[in-house]
């Protein structure tokens, strides 16, 4: 005789929603490997209900829900389907997904599919409507999540990494990305550095056509003391942040570093930051936003 199995509690609600093409697919993936049960595009009436029913038992311990644009105006009752539910136990977590409109607009090309408010609007008008509809969502949001600079594979470290089991959250993923001030801050820095005050390689004939990752242009920023003063602060300063924004439960955190044109000075700090971090054990993504673009 085969004994019943005993019914497991319900215990994480994970809501997701955003923007089209932000990567709630690859998501939804993600939390699929973690155990949870999946449901994709279910209308936001349907919730609360779907929510009974795992809470009366079952083999339903974690589910991760999608519900985006796609179900139509029924969407606007999802701020108040999600303050309903944060009354009762388990609270859910509302995850908002979104990117930059240039990473959107990329992804859409890509796959050639319209967007999904309408075939006939052009696609960075669906971007910016979808946005005004989506904002009291972000607003309600226990995570944002930005993707722009995020890969499939990134996406799912940062999932397991904040919903996984409690030991396995010990890594944060951390971006440092050079840029130039002239072509505007990354959106979506959390923390930025402004290193123009330093002595400009752009300016040395030998150099202006190499970049921050050529070693006569590291040479050259090091050789200053201000370099060697600033690189001694910051590594302080972020060596005292990360644990304790890791002890907050931020998952992954950008580190921008900015000089006049992005390929020099930023680069070559860049790089040296992510090292001094990455010999500290944290997982470090370097990239430089406006290596390629023309020197002034």
């Amino acid at each position: 005789m085969k004994t019943a199995r005993p019914l497991r509690a319900f215990r994480q609600l994970v809501l997701i929603t955003g923007l089209s093409g932000s990567g709630k697919a690859s998501a939804l993936k993600a939390f699929e490997d973690l155990g949870f049960y999946c449901i994709d595009n279910l209308p936001v009436n349907l919730i609360p209900r779907f929510v009974e029913l795992c809470q009366r038992g079952g083999d339903i311990g974690r589910a991760a829900v999608v519900a985006d644009i796609r179900g139509g105006e029924a969407l606007s009752q999802l701020p108040s389907v999600y303050q309903h539910l944060a009354e009762r136990h388990p609270k859910p977590n509302l995850v908002f997904m979104e990117a930059s409109d240039e990473a959107l607009i990329r992804r859409f090309e890509e796959t050639r599919r319209p967007h999904p408010l309408g075939g006939d609007l052009p696609v960075r008008e669906g971007i910016r409507l979808e946005r005004e509809l989506l904002k009291p969502m972000r607003q309600l949001a226990d995570a944002v999540i930005s993707t722009t600079r995020m890969n499939v594979h990134e996406l799912r470290d940062f999932i397991h990494s904040r919903f996984g089991d409690l030991e396995k959250r010990r890594t944060m993923l951390i971006s440092v990305v050079s840029f130039g001030f002239r072509f505007g801050v990354p959106s979506d820095s959390d923390l930025v550095f402004d290193v123009r005050f330093l002595p400009n390689p752009n300016y040395q004939p030998r150099l202006k056509g190499e970049t921050g990752r050529d070693r006569a242009v590291q040479r050259f920023v090091e050789s200053h003391p201000q370099t060697q003063e600033f690189m001694r602060r910051i590594t302080e300063l972020l060596l005292f942040l990360l644990p304790n924004y890791l002890h907050e439960g931020k998952s992954y955190l950008t580190i921008a570093v900015g000089c006049t044109g992005g390929r020099h000075r930023s680069v070559a700090l860049a790089e040296r930051i992510a090292r001094k971090i990455s010999e500290a054990g944290y997982k470090i993504r370097v990239s430089h936003r406006d290596i390629g673009k023309a020197p002034a």
